[in-house]
């Protein structure tokens, strides 16, 4: 339950730009630091390169960087998407394992509103039982609010440090709602969800998942931290009537391999 709360408390601050570490010096033991035995050196320099850009931890990290690899060993077809990108850190990972693997064929797409996140509705309730309207009428009185704020600009910046290759990443603006399915790829081999909310969430799936290439890996990041985004994903799964298995990545994020 600490670590829970704990992840929840650093996902909270990340949101607001804000990071949380233990102090780092000659007598300091940096105990945050410490990473399971199966990170190789590869994984550690992707993550260390890119964890200030994103607000997924290092399980996800791995757990992206290992669908990655599956999805290029095994020849499967199609260009990634991310719907929900802040700084763009998981797409900068996405791109740098590709480029490590050798295949820099395939297109990324990122799509985010890049001005914040938009306004909740009564089924987003985060795992502590808090109501994300009710927290929006009390603070916000925008259309967007400043969590997860990026702009296009600074993502494009981002992603340039990588150097994946500029024709081949296309920055999407605005509520998916609104730019799917007009600006998404014809076949996608992964397709990551992190707009957090159940409208979205539900309107991603209806659109994409169908596109999603046989083999296909499907990352849902805020199963387990957003109750909305788990009633979208049973809602989904429960209309078309396919059975799938959600793996746990962590108390969060689930990921699935499409049959």
């Amino acid at each position: 339950m600490r670590s829970m709360v704990v992840g929840g408390v650093k996902k909270v601050f990340r949101r607001y730009g804000y990071e949380i570490t233990r102090p780092v010096g000659p007598d300091v033991v940096d105990t945050a630091r410490q990473y399971p035995v199966d990170f190789d050196e590869a994984t550690l320099a992707m993550i260390r390169e890119v964890e200030i850009h994103t607000m997924t931890g290092p399980e996800k990290l791995f757990a992206l960087r290992s669908a990655i690899s599956y999805l290029v060993d095994n020849d499967i077809p199609g260009d990634f998407v991310e719907c929900g990108v802040w700084r763009g850190g998981s797409m900068m990972a996405a791109a740098r394992t590709l480029i490590e693997l050798g295949d820099t064929s395939r297109h990324l797409y990122l799509l985010d509103t890049f001005e914040g996140m938009p306004k909740p509705t009564p089924e987003d309730v985060d795992w502590n039982g808090e109501s994300m309207l009710g927290r929006w009428n009390a603070e916000h009185r925008n259309r967007f609010n400043r969590d997860a704020r990026a702009s296009v600009d600074e993502v494009a910046d981002n992603m340039a440090t990588v150097g994946y290759g500029d024709d081949k990443i296309h920055l999407v603006k605005g509520m998916v709602e609104d730019t799917i399915p007009e600006h998404t790829p014809d076949r996608i081999a992964l397709l990551r969800l992190d707009t957090d909310y159940y409208s979205s969430t539900l309107h991603e799936l209806v659109h994409l998942y169908p596109l999603l290439a046989p083999g296909g890996v499907l990352i849902i990041d805020d199963y387990g931290h957003f109750k909305g985004a788990e009633q979208a994903v049973t809602e989904y799964f429960a209309g078309t009537g396919e059975h799938v298995l959600l793996h746990r990545i962590d108390y969060s994020a689930r990921m699935m391999v499409k049959r």
